[in-house]
């Protein structure tokens, strides 16, 4: 196997990407739809928005693959970043530099692979999106064009991402070492530490704007029939999908966390309990409104919600514990709906 080449400016590359900031941060909603996007489009296995870290590959978005990463020196991504145009391998093993690769010989067995370097605003190369398939093919004219524009729109959407205030903020609250620690791989939304982590600041900017901190605790109902019957896998496909439809229906500003299994966590900001629960059943008609796919069977999944708003000065425990009532009162009546309960009176 051809080991991957490193660029001439590594060094400039990698602080290109690193003053991003999109390294070990959530997946999101609008780069989830482009790859699905790409994916039905391109009729392929797999498409990637890769990020090629000094000694990784970490995947911003993924479709059709459950890794979150996989190592530098075998990835496809990191001869892409090496050129101007998109590389494309139609078949990974007539191709020497490909041919005894273990992500071909391997799962997920790469026959054909397509990728689209992807740069920073300054122009350095950080990733690419990129597509995969088991089945050696060839890309038409108009398929590669197309294949171009939706790479565009997926380096335009990162170099934006990079200068919102959202994404400073979040520079200044944790170092990339510390939102590696914070990241949940399966699911790639925030973990329960970084619930505890980032509770202080929402609560201050909730005071400074004026409206009030809210959580919302849903957990899936019936969840372990999909482990016992279909496997952990169509278990794990479940909460990816979850997530998914979790991150489309909050809004950029809101905290979504997968606090453990098959329970998660949103924490936001409200003007008041009405807003609260209207946010929490859109959270619970985006997971029952339509079935879901897991392990070649069609699944209905339902999400059981319970929200309160936070007291003045109350911790986040005490709020946590509240919505957790509420969501086992949600339960307690039936499940697949949205129980609230008021916050204490000071």
């Amino acid at each position: 196997m051809l080991a991957c080449p490193m660029p001439a400016d590594e060094d400039r590359r990698q602080q290109a990407l690193e003053e991003m900031a999109v390294l070990d941060t959530p997946a999101e909603h609008y780069l989830d739809t482009l790859v699905q996007l790409t994916q039905d489009l391109e009729q392929v296995d797999t498409v990637l928005i890769s990020l090629i870290d000094r000694d990784r590959q970490w995947f911003k978005a993924r479709v059709g693959l459950d890794a979150a990463e996989t190592p530098r020196d075998i990835s496809f991504c990191g001869h892409a970043i090496l050129g101007t145009q998109a590389l494309v391998v139609a078949d990974a093993c007539q191709d020497p530099r490909f041919a005894d690769n273990p992500l071909v010989l391997g799962p997920p067995f790469i026959r054909f692979y397509a990728g689209q370097p992807l740069h920073a605003s300054n122009g350095q190369p950080i990733g690419t999106l990129c597509m995969l398939d088991p089945h050696p093919r060839q890309l038409s004219d108009t398929e590669l064009a197309r294949f171009r524009q939706l790479a565009t729109l997926a380096e335009g959407y990162l170099q934006l991402h990079a200068l919102t205030q959202r994404n400073q903020d979040l520079r200044q609250a944790v170092d990339r070492e510390q939102r590696r620690a914070l990241l949940d791989p399966l699911t790639q939304l925030w973990n329960r530490a970084a619930l505890r982590r980032f509770h202080e600041r929402e609560a201050r900017l909730a005071r400074e704007q004026g409206v009030r901190l809210a959580v919302i605790f849903a957990d899936l109902d019936h969840f372990k029939r999909i482990n016992d019957t279909l496997g952990h896998a169509a278990g794990d496909s479940v909460l990816c999908e979850c997530a998914r439809r979790l991150r489309g229906v909050l809004r950029p500003d809101d905290l979504l966390v997968r606090q453990g299994g098959e329970e998660f966590v949103a924490l936001l900001r409200v003007q008041d309990d009405r807003e609260l629960q209207q946010i929490a059943e859109r959270m619970r008609t985006a997971i029952g409104g339509q079935p879901m796919r897991a392990a070649q069977a069609t699944l209905t999944v339902t999400l059981s919600l319970g929200c309160s708003l936070a007291g003045a000065e109350e911790s986040l425990e005490q709020t946590l514990a509240r919505a957790d009532a509420a969501l086992y009162e949600a339960k307690q009546q039936g499940r697949d709906r949205v129980h609230y309960r008021e916050a204490p009176v000071n």
